[in-house]
């Protein structure tokens, strides 16, 4: 099959014809493209001279270049439509092509094709529906029909295939990020306990100063309770011994009563209880 996609496709009769100037079987001169005759070189009557394509016959491909003008009559009412060199219309037909007669044995000059156009040319001719020759206005609307589908790109599945092959690589990508993620998570466990700096045992043991503060700096419940006994049971001991009986500080003797002002007096028996706490 050939490599490049055709842009007009269609079903013709064609014939075959062999023109190198020497006048045999009706000889009209060499090519009009002024290519010497060869194998490939078709003719038609209306297609621009340097078009490319191929023909199918039987299942076999065959390659062409419009480089001559004809049929003529031939292809008058539409009837037929191209001429192939005949070394390549003995090729097609299981043949032999005489160098001599210029004739493809067997007998059969005729064959049903069908046509691609992969490229125009830019010699003489119209590009589109053939038309017979010299009669541009009498189209060929049935030699024209729509490109098979085995013969145009497969764009749709290259399509699928491409998004098939992103969606894979995506989801390959999805997991590799997931086993990173979960390769992560125990580290970043362990950094967040260190950064902390608390551990079950400062936990449990540090229970004085801050350590009865929260984790934001704030008094914690147990530490709010702490701080407001301490000062209470100081109080209390305070007042029970400021309170001892009054003869026990005052002499039998003292009509003044100096002596029990003196041990009431208050900054000498807050500083003797702070003494008596600190046992001095």
């Amino acid at each position: 099959m050939s490599n490049e996609t055709p842009i007009q496709y269609g079903e013709m009769t064609a014939t075959y014809f062999w023109d190198d100037g020497s006048g045999i079987n009706g000889d009209t001169g060499l090519p009009a493209s002024g290519e010497p005759m060869q194998k490939g070189l078709f003719s038609s009557p209306s297609w621009p001279l340097g078009t490319e394509g191929f023909i199918v016959h039987e299942g076999e491909e065959y390659e062409f270049f419009i480089g001559d003008r004809g049929p003529g009559v031939p292809s008058h009412d539409c009837d037929v439509l191209l001429d192939i060199d005949g070394k390549t219309f003995a090729d097609m037909m299981g043949e032999t092509f005489d160098d001599q007669t210029l004739v493809v044995s067997g007998g059969n000059g005729h064959a049903e094709v069908e046509y691609f156009i992969t490229k125009w040319g830019d010699g003489h001719g119209d590009e589109g529906t053939p038309y017979p020759f010299q009669q541009p206005e009498n189209k060929c609307e049935n030699a024209v029909s729509e490109i098979p589908a085995e013969y145009l790109p497969q764009e749709e599945e290259e399509e699928e295939a491409e998004e098939e092959e992103a969606a894979e690589n995506a989801s390959e990508e999805t997991s590799e990020d997931a086993e990173e993620q979960q390769d992560d998570a125990p580290a970043a466990e362990e950094q967040d306990d260190s950064d902390t700096g608390v551990t079950a045992e400062t936990a449990t043991n540090d229970l004085s100063g801050f350590g009865l503060m929260g984790a934001e700096g704030t008094p914690s419940a147990a530490g709010l309770l702490t701080l407001a006994i301490i000062p209470a049971i100081l109080i209390a001991l305070f007042f029970a011994w400021t309170r001892r009986p009054a003869g026990a500080h005052a002499g039998a003797d003292d009509d003044s009563g100096k002596g029990l002002m003196a041990e009431s007096d208050g900054r000498h028996g807050i500083a003797s209880f702070f003494d008596k706490l600190r046992g001095k």
